[in-house]
């Protein structure tokens, strides 16, 4: 071989191993994780259980207002600085507070169909938001149902943005609203912006759990006017009377629209001042039990966005579970937090992006090209990590390979899966009926800081029914991003270090 042929063979070796992770690298993480079977189904039927003891209740909300010791009053519209004060909230799982039955779900299989259902519309409402910011059309540009200047009209027709839809959010907080402050559920969504509520009086109101909040029994009420910054930041917004409205629309159809005003939260033992919140009179949707939503994304009306924060977490418990957790805001990173870098997209800047180089299944990386979880120039690509998604989403090659391998894995531990017997959107399932515990493979996520997550088996494979079938808790997605969802977080804590651009997992540290 000639020297030249020799150099142009090393520089194709190079260059392999820097576009692939090679199929037979051995991470550092452990080849196998134990899925305590028996566990796991017994959860599915304390759900339907007369011993299930929820903890979300609203004399819960009261305990915790009595045992404030000091109370701390903070304000979010005039300090440009950030905020070092810690807020903590606690943190509930949908069926700690809305308990399923056998009348509204006759098994734990229909209740997970409902789950994957409302799932898949949470999935169409992400996509859709992405996409109208990539195609360039403006949320400002479409017009009010009827025209413009309508001021008796509050509907407004606009966009398709991003949201629980379809009742999609899995986990809520207590917060009191007003001042005095009235305890609601809200849902946890990092996939928003907005924070608002339902607001008598109801021109259309869907049920929730608590009574509709009155505007004119809090003191701290007060609308903006059209001129302000929290108004002109809307994507949707009109004008009546010098009043701001707002808009709010979900890929399903779903909407809240009504007046944009500044009110006082209580998180946990603190108030807050002048945060900006929709009060929403006309409220179409099946949000399923919630007074409305607190929008953790990255935009400048986001609950962290408000209270400058410098960074927020949360532990999200098995969502069949009756505990709590919490969330948090201005608490350090755990010092023995897995970290990857936290990432943003220019032309959207709500959805938290997280830097992957890579996946491995069985202690052995997949053969993926690194850019398969980069944003390119257009804006696509990438994957971000969503409280309200609950399953996993990779671009379909990726989770094929991720599929495969884990097929392969299972195999050898004399475990066949039924991939012509999927249950919704899972297409690998298996019988684990005549289990106590098996080993399955360790699925891990790699970050460029060479920090690896490495998943419990339970973020892995999860029960579909009550009577030992278990799938793979990823699905493939033709979407422009990938997402990690709250399955693959629960019994995590996941800390969003703005300041320092960094997103932190812990695991057990609920």
């Amino acid at each position: 071989m000639s020297s030249l042929s020799y150099i142009i063979v090393i520089i194709i070796i190079i260059s392999s191993a820097l576009n692939f992770v090679h199929s037979r690298t051995l991470t550092e993480t452990t080849s196998t994780a134990t899925l305590d079977v028996t566990a796991s189904l017994q959860k599915t039927q304390n759900v339907f259980s007369s011993s299930y003891n929820p903890k979300a209740t609203p004399q819960a909300f009261n305990q915790q207002k009595q045992k404030q010791k000091q109370k701390q009053t903070l304000s979010s519209s005039s300090s440009s600085s950030s905020s070092s004060s810690s807020l903590t909230l606690e943190l509930h799982t949908r069926t700690s507070f809305l308990r399923p039955t056998t009348h509204s779900h006759g098994d734990y299989k229909s209740l997970t169909i409902a789950r994957l259902e409302r799932d898949s519309a949470r999935l169409k409402s992400l996509t859709t938001r992405l996409h109208l910011a990539l195609t360039g059309i403006l949320q400002s540009d479409l017009e009010p149902l009827g025209g413009r200047g309508q001021e008796q009209e509050l509907d407004l027709q606009g966009p398709i943005i991003s949201g629980t839809s379809q009742g999609s959010g899995e986990y809520f907080s207590r917060v009191g609203i007003g001042r005095p402050p009235t305890p609601a559920y809200m849902v946890l969504d990092t996939g928003s912006d907005v924070n608002w509520l339902q607001c008598a009086p109801c021109a259309d109101c869907y049920q929730q759990a608590d009574p509709i909040f009155e505007p004119a029994s809090s003191a701290s009420y007060s609308p903006l006017s059209c001129e302000t910054k929290q108004c002109k930041s809307l994507d949707v917004s009109e004008c009546r009377n010098d009043t701001c409205l707002y808009e709010v629309a979900y890929g399903d159809g779903s909407y809240t629209v009504g007046d944009f005003v500044t009110e006082t939260l209580t998180l946990g033992s603190a108030s807050v001042n002048n945060v900006a919140i929709g009060c929403g009179h006309n409220n179409e949707g099946l949000f399923i039990g919630a007074a409305g939503l607190l929008g953790l994304g990255g935009g400048k009306l986001s609950l962290p966005s408000q209270l400058n924060a410098t960074s927020f977490s949360y532990c999200l418990v098995d969502r069949d579970s009756d505990s709590a957790s919490t969330l948090e805001f201005n608490s350090p990173l755990p010092p023995n937090a897995v970290t990857a870098p936290l990432r943003r997209n220019p032309k959207v800047d709500t959805f938290y992006y997280v830097g992957v180089s890579g996946l491995s299944v069985g202690g052995e990386s997949l053969r993926i090209p690194e850019t398969a979880f980069e944003v390119d120039s257009g804006g696509n690509g990438g994957i971000i990590i969503d409280s309200g998604t609950a399953v996993t989403r990779l671009q379909t090659e990726t989770y094929n390979s991720l599929r495969d391998a884990f097929v392969e894995g299972t195999r050898g531990r004399g475990l066949a899966s039924t991939k012509t017997n999927g249950v919704a959107l899972f297409d690998t399932c298996y019988d684990l009926s005549s289990k106590t515990s098996v080993e399955v493979p360790t699925v891990a996520f790699h970050f460029p800081n060479g920090k690896v997550l490495a998943l419990a088996a339970e973020n892995v494979l999860i029960p579909v029914d009550s009577t030992g079938t278990f799938c793979l808790a990823f699905a493939p997605t033709s979407s422009a991003f990938s997402i990690i969802g709250n399955v693959q977080q629960q019994r995590t804590r996941v800390a969003f270090d703005l300041a320092n651009s960094l997103i932190g997992f812990s695991s057990t540290k609920c």
